[in-house]
């Protein structure tokens, strides 16, 4: 159970975390600026986490007096990410008061929410995120027996986790890195990742700006090929049935992205012919 290998258990659990296993989360960070690590041992996470430009308010261990389930305060930080100890009691004591705090992000064992033990917690689990097998000694040849997620809870999230798959490559230079701009619709400045085409600060305003855009009023459904839109730019848009589209295309209809928030793109989708003027 827990950070197995061919080596004696370390007091405590007390396993360095290795860069490789912070890598595959920090795509998943977009958004968090502070954080705070109450089971941070001799400061490794620490380290490897600030190297991606978040910084760390709250630092502490059990070693040196600061035991994570005595403190309900981790001075307004965005998220908590540390890697606990795997002993299921410990455990399960540390989700249940670090998701009262703030979002919290677990270094865990795969195979832990696949157990009976797991499920009073998985509801407030959100996101899973996978990352292999974690060589825990450093110098070591091999790795831990175990594959390691890590897992983000939060008290007031209650529909469950959406699980993430192992991404084929977690060296530096798949790891995007964030990139200040501008939102083209709210003109506010915010962070993004490098290697995104996103023009927008969030997903609210990336839908202002495309139903400013394409003028499609709240009357549109999903299920009907709608009476086209005439828009100022002598273009048309219309909702049209997934199995009409060919038909359209051959017309001269090009097919845009769906609307975000909406369910239309189950049912058809979204069009769009150019007019000649005069």
């Amino acid at each position: 159970m827990g950070k197995r290998s061919n080596f004696e258990r370390r007091a405590a659990d007390f396993y360095p975390t290795p860069r490789a296993a912070v890598v595959p989360l920090i795509p998943y960070l977009r958004g968090v600026k502070t954080f705070a690590e109450p089971c941070a041992g001799d400061g490794d996470l620490v380290r490897h986490i600030e190297c991606f430009g978040l910084r760390c308010v709250h630092s502490g261990d059990i070693r040196d007096g600061q035991d994570a389930l005595e403190r309900n305060d981790y001075g307004g930080a965005d998220c908590i990410i540390t890697n606990p100890p795997w002993s299921r009691g410990m455990l399960h004591r540390l989700i249940k008061h670090l998701q009262n705090i703030a979002p919290t992000w677990l270094l865990l064992d795969a195979d832990w929410k696949q157990t009976r033990q797991a499920a009073p917690y998985l509801p407030h689990c959100s996101d899973i995120v996978a990352i292999g097998r974690v060589k825990w000694i450093e110098g070591s040849k091999h790795t831990g027996k175990d594959n390691a997620c890590w897992y983000k809870f939060h008290s007031r999230h209650t529909a469950g986790p959406v699980f993430h798959w192992r991404e084929q490559s977690t060296d530096q230079a798949s790891v995007q890195t964030l990139k200040r701009r501008i939102c083209v619709q709210c003109g506010k400045a915010y962070e993004q990742w490098q290697r995104s085409s996103s023009r927008f600060c969030s997903p609210a305003c990336k839908q202002q700006a495309y139903r400013k855009r394409l003028l499609v009023t709240p009357s549109v459904t999903a299920l009907s090929v709608t009476p086209a839109v005439t828009a100022p730019s002598s273009e048309l848009f219309r909702y049209v049935p997934h199995a009409d589209v060919p038909r359209f295309v051959a017309e001269g209809w090009e097919v845009l992205p769906a609307l975000d928030g909406t369910h239309h793109a189950e049912y058809s989708a979204l069009m769009r012919r150019r007019v000649e003027q005069g």
